[in-house]
């Protein structure tokens, strides 16, 4: 299916993880689509990122940024319009489940909103002009937790529960512009965070497995692959009357019923 991302210029925060991290995976998909990314990300991987597709035959541009920083981030759009003149499509991508729980400090807390929601609403207000020119979509990448809690994590799980909240305002304040802006939520699915954190455990595997046997659909972890492609649509035109939607990408772990757990 030919996603019509030809030639788009996508803006995606947060895609200079690690080889396999979910941004990075969606960067390289927008890639073969023949996309045009525009990465913000405060990783120098960026740098290596965009120069090997661009190896490829497929334009891209990396702005080093703190997307803590309000400033960064503004002109880090003003560098992206400079170069392309519009952008088509945003896609929130930041995340990081810092583990800010209740005994974590005021400005513990606070710095886990300021990177994981604030981010969104400071990139979205920055790019705002430039989507209502183009009509271009957003898509916020969220996560079970915003919705289920985890423990341990309050300002992840209030930022994660604030984006949703963000997903539905947006969708309704930008009707009348004919902008759509959805949400993916990802549940369990397996980058080199997960592995770091499964690592950083006593009984690491059993955890793992623990975990596996409980999402409903073929007791496997999502992959990224199957993330970005979800993404991909949703940003497309063939996702073209879709807004305001919370789309599970995650095998039917928050909402299928319990009895389908193999124990």
């Amino acid at each position: 299916m030919d996603l019509g991302l030809k030639g788009k210029v996508v803006v995606i925060t947060g895609a200079a993880g690690l080889k396999g991290s979910i941004g990075e995976t969606i960067l390289q998909h927008l890639a073969a689509e023949g996309a045009i990314p525009a990465v913000i990300d405060r990783n120098d991987r960026g740098f290596a990122y965009i120069e090997e597709i661009q190896k490829q035959g497929i334009d891209g541009l990396f702005c080093k940024t703190d997307v803590t920083n309000p400033v960064q981030i503004e002109e880090a759009i003003a560098k992206i319009v400079a170069k392309y003149g519009r952008i088509d499509a945003l896609i929130n991508n930041v995340g990081v489940n810092d583990g800010a729980g209740l005994d974590a400090s005021y400005e513990e807390f606070m710095d886990s909103l300021k990177l994981n929601m604030v981010s969104y609403f400071v990139t979205v207000k920055s790019a705002l002009p430039h989507l209502k020119a183009s009509k271009g979509p957003i898509l916020n990448i969220g996560s079970k937790v915003g919705l289920t809690g985890q423990g341990g994590t309050s300002g992840y799980a209030a930022a994660k529960g604030g984006v949703l909240g963000l997903t539905r305002e947006w969708a309704v304040d930008l009707i009348k512009h004919s902008i759509r802006v959805n949400a993916i939520i990802i549940a369990e699915s397996w980058t080199p965070a997960y592995d770091t954190w499964i690592k950083t455990l006593e009984n690491g595997e059993e955890k793992l497995k623990s975990i596996v046997k409980k999402i409903p659909l073929e007791n496997r972890m999502t992959t990224p692959d199957e993330i970005a492609d979800t993404c991909l649509f949703t940003i497309s035109e063939r996702s073209s009357h879709t807004t305001g939607q919370f789309i599970f990408c995650d095998g039917g772990y928050v909402h299928l019923d319990r009895s389908l757990l193999t124990e």
